[in-house]
């Protein structure tokens, strides 16, 4: 026979405290709300229902949505590793770096929209990426004015390759109407004359998920074998 408990201890049980606000939690919530929802449902107010508060209570730790975007991508970016520069293999280092940011803005559905937007990157871990990346290009050669330029063009082109695959993979883009739109494409293409465009009607092959890894490392290579013969040239 089972003997009940206590009458004191059917009494109800209290609700755990709620953890103390902070930007770190905001922020963590919002990474939440961003990997399950995408980036379009992160508001103040869904981060601040999450949260079980009002959304006036969040602006005591975040100014507005332009600056929990910038947090969002600051963690984001917190937890890559960030190499010595080493001047026997600057290139692969430079390499290993984008090949590291465009994977993190890929993971988190919308993140690479938010790089996009930021115009002067000036949060902690952004600035460390930053100069970094000047390091490294200093350590193959280059003056501060070549680091500068190269890493501006470097950064512009990892966040444009992960904002476009990001698109495809987290649906910013109709997957209906984009392969209703390729099947025109295609057919529109095979209509047009073969010898006014040989090469042309033969790239498809060459545009596909499974080649966006391969077309990534071909232009990094190209644009450090550029920057490779611009540094020999300061030697």
């Amino acid at each position: 026979m089972t003997v009940p408990p206590p009458p004191w201890r059917n009494r109800p049980r209290r609700r755990a405290a709620k953890p103390a606000l902070s930007q770190e939690l905001i922020v963590k919530t919002a990474l939440d709300i961003l990997a399950a929802e995408g980036i379009s449902a992160v508001t103040m107010r869904r981060v601040a229902q999450a949260l079980e508060t009002g959304p006036a209570s969040l602006y005591a730790h975040v100014a507005n949505k332009e600056e929990l975007d910038e947090l969002m991508l600051d963690s984001v970016l917190s937890d890559l590793p960030l190499p010595e520069p080493d001047p026997a293999r600057w290139a692969g280092q430079v390499k290993e770096l984008l090949g590291h940011q465009v994977r993190a803005m890929t993971a988190y559905p919308g993140i690479a929209r938010v790089a996009w937007s930021i115009a002067i990157p000036v949060s902690p871990n952004m600035l460390r990426h930053g100069e970094t990346m000047l390091a490294l290009l200093r350590a193959g050669g280059l003056d501060l004015k070549q680091a500068t330029y190269a890493a501006d063009s470097l950064s512009l082109y990892a966040k444009a390759y992960a904002y476009e695959a990001s698109s495809w993979t987290w649906g910013d883009f109709d997957q209906k109407d984009m392969a209703e739109r390729s099947e025109q494409m295609e057919a529109y293409l095979q209509s047009l004359p073969p010898a006014m465009f040989p090469n042309t009607l033969r790239i498809g092959e060459f545009f596909n998920a499974d080649t966006a890894g391969e077309r990534f490392e071909f232009a990094l290579d190209m644009f450090l074998a550029g920057l490779k013969a611009l540094a020999a040239k300061n030697s």
